[in-house]
């Protein structure tokens, strides 16, 4: 009997793929969640997290953290797109490389080793908490905010910017209504690879604030280290549940650049 192969077929190891480690791990925290150790239905870890401010102060924390942490990589990483897509200024991927290679040693190394230079230089990890903490943040997460940057720069429409500034606009508007416009998806993309994973980043806050700034995955990696799974899983979808809306909005942002790009 002929074996006809058909090119769905090669979506089967992706398809399996996504089951074992993506929707059985989900089921798996929503069970816990909305359990208790006796493993019957309860919503007590809901109320036990809404009910305790601690909780609650936790995830705002992080979230202060969180858009700190993506401004300052905004900030720092966009003129460093633009010059390294400037083709003027850059002429070789050498630079962006140099930009790249940090993300190739471990992230804990590359922590620890953040945190002894800073210690070096007479920023003390343990007295400025805050500081060290921020600026472990920016440094781990600034190549997300580069790379996408760099690459939606390098898709700009240069006729646009020159059209520009035939109709006089001087380099100040220029920036602000037609290459912000035009770099927006890259902005985006790069606030939703920093903002999340910050939320629920802790080695980097562990490491440098000597575990004087808590951030929110902290906390759920401390429940699931004193085995409470059902409110460590709790949390755990509560972060899931956010990462779930960031990226709907980031669709939604996606879908209408594409209505707006169809329309001109």
């Amino acid at each position: 009997m002929k074996f006809n192969f058909k090119r769905k077929y090669l979506s089967f190891p992706y398809v399996l793929f996504l089951i074992l480690f993506v929707v059985i791990p989900v089921l798996f925290i929503v069970y816990y969640a909305f359990s208790n150790k006796g493993g019957h239905l309860s919503f007590q870890n809901l109320v036990k997290f809404f009910s305790d401010s601690t909780n609650v102060n936790v995830l705002i924390i992080s979230f202060v953290y969180a858009i700190i942490n993506t401004v300052c990589c905004l900030l720092i990483g966009y003129p460093l797109a633009m010059i390294l897509a400037n083709k003027k200024l850059n002429k070789s991927t050498v630079l962006v490389m140099m930009f790249v290679m940090p993300m190739w040693i471990n992230f804990v190394i590359r922590t620890g080793a953040t945190r002894d230079l800073l210690n070096w230089i007479g920023i003390s990890t343990g007295a400025n908490s805050t500081l060290t903490t921020s600026i472990g943040l920016v440094y781990n997460y600034l190549p997300f905010v580069i790379l996408p940057l760099y690459t939606t720069m390098l898709k700009m429409d240069q006729s646009q910017i020159e059209a520009s500034a035939d109709l006089g606009a001087n380099k100040v508007q220029t920036f602000f209504k037609v290459i912000i416009p035009m770099t927006m998806p890259g902005i985006v993309s790069a606030a939703t690879m920093v903002f999340m994973p910050t939320l629920s980043s802790y080695v980097i806050s562990d490491i440098l604030s000597e575990y004087n700034v808590v951030l929110f995955g902290s906390y759920i990696d401390l429940y699931f280290g004193q085995a409470d799974w059902n409110f460590g899983s709790f949390m755990a979808l509560i972060m899931l549940i956010l990462i779930g809306i960031s990226v709907y909005i980031t669709r939604k942002f996606d879908r209408g650049e594409q209505g707006r790009r169809s329309i001109w």
